[in-house]
């Protein structure tokens, strides 16, 4: 957790929320595009590209060299889709589309068409006016590098806002220790091709700068159903509101009989109605995977929109929150959640890293995760005593654990998912669990021949 603390605070969060938006003199024409979410409900999207350094198939990662020849550095990927994190908000780009989408504490854009967008030498610039407030942007499409908004409204100064540029996968800042890392895929992808009733995804990030913050994955783009795994994003945007001052984990929420649902969760069996605070809401929704809660923190935030509004603004193509927890009504008309590994490690690489969130909010949020009940997955393929922080999912066909190993200089993402009958699915994400842990602890983990 070591980068966001320089990078964000409360306070900072606090500040940005009162900055007002701001407007250019010479208007730019716009079209405001109509989504509420990702792009589509089906396709894996950019941002999800096996052929990317770091994944199943790339071992060497482009490292390979004639004898007694220098290599040539590899540049950093780039990618169509990026987004700029600053205290407040986000604004995201995506590069083929020529969209971007402004949200912060004060306001979302949505959507919106920029097609006098230019891309050039790895940057997208541009503004576009939205509602009187002018936006002028340049963003990098490589992650980790700086970018800029300024905010321009007509008869107040301009804002100038900058932050990192978040991609997917983020590049490593250390291409070098990040190589080490590859071997792993191949560990990995054999797992992968040993589950025979499972087509199963996985996608590991290293946060801890042992392998200079490399991510790979095995089938990254692998769309299950999400179950409870979209938990994890409807408690990111609650703790956004949370940080832009427009919530309080005090506030009390109204549960009433017509509530309650049942599968995982232990609101089910109290009494209601009943005022419920939003903390324990949080809570349960993570360390019981809480079904109630769930339902009613989608109805509290205002429904899919804002939660697919967060998800769109990352740029997770693959991920939408479609129905509501146990509604079977809504999963026969086809109304269902997805997601895959590579959306669900940008999501915990953001968070850990406090691009989204404030560092209190990443850590209440890791600390919920710590406390998860169940632990039939990642907890129980591991040694006792090794600290994690999860959240599983499962459906009659799907089996996911997400989120840290949390082993002291060796932390790390993980999402493991999968698709096809439970029971097998449990026993795969255990084994791609066991292979990732017992990576990181060997002594000579990822050495590369001499």
């Amino acid at each position: 957790m070591r980068k966001s603390d320089k990078r964000r605070s409360s306070s900072l969060l606090g500040a940005a929320a009162r900055v007002p938006r701001k407007g250019l003199a010479a208007a730019v024409a716009i079209a405001v595009l109509a989504t509420t979410g990702p792009a589509t409900a089906d396709g894996t999207g950019p941002g999800a590209d096996p052929a990317r350094p770091g994944y199943a198939g790339e071992q060497g990662g482009g490292q390979g060299h004639e004898p007694g020849i220098e290599p040539t550095p590899e540049r950093a990927p780039t990618s169509e889709v990026s987004w700029l994190s600053f205290p407040g908000g986000v604004f995201a780009v995506d590069s083929l589309g020529h969209t971007v989408r402004y949200r912060a504490c004060d306001g979302d854009t949505g959507r919106v068409a920029d097609p006098g967008m230019r891309v050039a030498a790895g940057v997208a610039s541009g503004a576009v006016v939205v509602g009187g407030t002018a936006y002028r942007y340049r963003v990098p499409l490589t992650g980790r590098g700086e970018g800029t908004l300024e905010v321009i409204q007509r008869h107040r100064p301009p804002v100038e806002l900058t932050g990192v540029v978040v991609t997917s996968p983020q590049p490593p800042t250390d291409p070098v220790a990040g190589a080490r890392l590859f071997p792993l895929s191949g560990q990995l992808a054999r797992v992968v091709a040993d589950a025979s009733l499972n087509p199963a995804g996985v996608a590991v990030r290293d946060l801890s700068g042992r392998y200079g913050d490399q991510q790979i994955a095995v089938n990254g783009a692998l769309r299950p159903k999400a179950a409870s795994v979209i938990k994890l994003w409807i408690l990111v945007e609650l703790l956004r509101r949370v940080d832009c001052g427009q919530v309080a984990l005090d506030d009390g929420v109204l549960v009433t009989p017509q509530d309650v649902v049942g599968g995982t969760g232990q609101l089910q069996f109290e009494t209601f109605p009943q005022v419920v605070t939003l903390r324990r809401l949080a809570q349960y929704l993570i360390t019981y995977s809480d079904n109630v809660a769930a339902n009613v923190l989608i109805t509290y935030l205002g429904g899919f929109a804002p939660v697919n509004a967060l998800i769109d603004s990352m740029n997770q193509r693959s991920t939408i929150l479609a129905r509501r927890m146990l509604d079977s009504a809504a999963a026969q008309r086809g109304e269902e959640n997805y997601t895959s590994p590579d959306d669900v490690v940008s999501l915990l690489g953001a968070v850990w890293d406090g691009e989204i969130l404030t560092a209190a909010s990443r850590d209440l949020m890791i600390g919920f995760m710590r406390e998860q009940t169940l632990n039939t997955k990642i907890p129980a393929a591991l040694p006792p005593g090794v600290p994690v922080a999860h959240k599983t999912g499962d459906l009659p066909d799907a089996s996911h654990d997400v989120g840290y190993y949390l082993i002291p200089g060796t932390e790390t993402a993980v999402a493991f998912l999968t698709a096809g009958p439970m029971a097998s699915g449990d026993e795969t994400v255990r084994r791609m669990a066991r292979t990732v842990y017992d990576f990181l602890v060997t002594p000579t983990a990822g050495a590369v021949e001499e």
